[in-house]
C-alpha cells in the first residue's frame, strides 16, 4: 500500500495568526508538518529560541518558512537573515519569490541566498507566479540552470501553475533534485484577467478552495511530482476563514478535506 503523504499546515492558511498560534494549530490538526511566517517587524532572536522550543515540545517539525522577498535594488541583508532564522528554527525550506524584473539581478540575489543556506540544512525555494515577476515555471528554470549549489529548490504551487498556463508535462521535465516540496491547493477552473493585479492577488489570498473541490488539474500536478514530496497545503481561502474563525478548528477541517482526497485519490 501507498504511504500516506506527508502534509503540512501553510502559513498562509491563517494569516491572523501569531508564530506561536503556528505551532499550536499544527499541533492540535492531523497534519505532518507547520509552516512558519516571519515578519521582519516583530521577529527577534529572542523570537526563534521561543518558537523553536515550542515546536520542538510540541512535535511539530517546521517544513518552511516564509517568505524571502527579493524586491528591486541592492541586496536586502534581511534575506540572508531569513536564512538564518529558517535554519534556527529548524525548518527544511525557505520560500523565496521576486519581484526584482532584471533577471539578471534576481539570479545574482538568488545565488546569494542559496550561498548564505549552504551546510545548514534549509533549501532555498524559488516559486514562480504571475503575481511575480518570476512568472513561469519556464523562467523559474532559467534562474535555476544559472545558480550553483545544493541548496536551491523549485516550488509549485498548484494555482500559480495552473494560471501561468504550466503543463503536466513541464511539471515531469523539472529535475528531480530541484525538488525540496510543493504546494497543492484547488481554486475555481476561471482565472482572473491577468492584467488585473488586484484580482491576481484576490484569487491567490481569497478564492483558493479545499483539494478536490475546485477546477483546477489537481490530480495531473501530483501525478507529475515525485510522489515522495511532502507538501504543504496552501488554501488560502476567505471561505476558509470565515467558516472557520477558530484558528484550531480552522486547522483541523483543511486536514480533513486535504487527507480526504489524498486518500481517495490513492
Amino acid at each position: 500500500m501507498t504511504a500516506r503523504r506527508q502534509i503540512s499546515l501553510a502559513a498562509g492558511i491563517m494569516p491572523e495568526a501569531t508564530p506561536s498560534q503556528l505551532i499550536e494549530c499544527a499541533a492540535a490538526s492531523d497534519f505532518d508538518f507547520g509552516g512558519m511566517w516571519v515578519e521582519r517587524e516583530t521577529w527577534t532572536p529572542a523570537t526563534t529560541r521561543t518558537i523553536r522550543a515550542q515546536a520542538r515540545d510540541a512535535g511539530v517539525a517546521l517544513l518552511d518558512c516564509e517568505v524571502a522577498w527579493i524586491m528591486p535594488g541592492p541586496p536586502d541583508p534581511w534575506l540572508s537573515e531569513l536564512v538564518d532564522i529558517a535554519a534556527g528554527l529548524g525548518a527544511a525550506n525557505l520560500l523565496c519569490v521576486s519581484s526584482d524584473p532584471d533577471m539578471a539581478a534576481t539570479t545574482a540575489k538568488f545565488q546569494t541566498l542559496v550561498d548564505a543556506a549552504k551546510g545548514t540544512g534549509v533549501r532555498v525555494n524559488l516559486e514562480f507566479g504571475i503575481f511575480t515577476e518570476v512568472k513561469t515555471l519556464s523562467m523559474a528554470r532559467s534562474v535555476l540552470e544559472a545558480v550553483e549549489g545544493e541548496a536551491k529548490a523549485l516550488l509549485v504551487d498548484t494555482l500559480h501553475w495552473a494560471r501561468s498556463g504550466g503543463t503536466a508535462e513541464d511539471l515531469a521535465a523539472i529535475p528531480r533534485e530541484w525538488l525540496s516540496y510543493c504546494q497543492p491547493c484547488d481554486a475555481p477552473a476561471d482565472g482572473p484577467d491577468v492584467t488585473n493585479f488586484d484580482a491576481i492577488i484576490d484569487d491567490a489570498i481569497n478564492r483558493r478552495m479545499p483539494l478536490g473541490q475546485g477546477g483546477l488539474p489537481l490530480a495531473a500536478m501530483v501525478d507529475a511530482l515525485p510522489a515522495h514530496l511532502p507538501m504543504a497545503i496552501e488554501e488560502r481561502s476567505a471561505a476558509l476563514r470565515d467558516t472557520f474563525p477558530d484558528l484550531v478548528e480552522r486547522a483541523r477541517q483543511c486536514a480533513r478535506t486535504s487527507r480526504a482526497w489524498l486518500e481517495q485519490s490513492r
